[in-house]
């Protein structure tokens, strides 16, 4: 999540931008888990086992770091930046590893069908958010591709809380639109100063309509299925 220190007043003058483009994701995360989670959880009513509130503090303390970072780089407190930068790289680690594993106990409990799906969906997922985390990462010394990968893996990790939005139509697109709205944004903008987008913003949301267009053709398979079972004897 590390940035370099020269970087162009014009994107200086935009920084601010990724702050309130954290802001936003945590919005829709908070919005999307409120009647499941949040919402019980501040009523008193919450009754989850403790896998899933170590899985909700660790996705939540991603959101902080994430607005954080974002502050830090908009503050020019830079040293603070590389700082928690180097801890956010393991921080995605353990949240990859708590995701993969609440996503796959969860998967485990479901009847057989939904079962094999699940599994599949949260793997898409984590295999989503390690990729552009990993560009990030590879690229954290080049601003112009590092932000735009951060705010794509930030983003990629809403697709459940979108999924939970039962107010919304089921319409796909309207809820391709919400879950990419943060990176909608930050392409708008981009146009508008620059009227150019980085083709890492094209590239992220081509995965997300792959992700979310996906036919569950693969977890239907005899093979999709030998291997779900096989995962799933690990962890029952």
């Amino acid at each position: 999540m590390a940035v370099t220190i020269t970087a162009p007043s014009a994107v200086g003058q935009r920084r601010p931008l990724y702050m309130a483009l954290s802001i936003l994701i945590a919005l829709i995360a908070v919005v999307g888990f409120w009647p499941t989670y949040f919402g019980p959880l501040v009523l008193g009513t919450l009754v989850q086992p403790l896998l899933i509130h170590i899985h909700a503090i660790i996705f939540s303390g991603w959101l902080l770091v994430f607005f954080l970072q974002a502050y830090f780089a908009a503050t020019k407190r830079i040293r603070l930046h590389l700082a928690v930068g180097q801890v956010g790289i393991w921080y995605g680690v353990v949240l990859i590893i708590v995701g993969l594993t609440t996503g796959v106990i969860r998967a485990s409990a479901s009847p057989p069908g939904r079962a094999e799906s699940l599994l599949l969906a949260i793997i898409e997922d984590m295999l989503m958010f390690a990729g552009f985390f990993a560009l990030a990462i590879w690229y954290r010394k080049k601003p112009k591709v590092h932000r735009p990968a951060m705010v794509l893996a930030a983003t990629s990790l809403l697709v459940a809380a979108v999924a939970r939005m039962t107010f919304l139509p089921p319409s796909i697109p309207i809820r391709l639109t919400i879950w990419s709205l943060p990176v909608l944004i930050a392409m708008a903008i981009e146009f508008r100063d620059r009227r150019a987008v980085h083709p890492i913003y094209l590239l992220g949301l081509a995965v997300f309509v792959v992700r979310r267009y996906n036919p569950p053709i693969i977890a239907a398979t005899e093979e999709w299925g030998s291997f779900a079972h096989w995962v799933f004897g690990l962890v029952t």
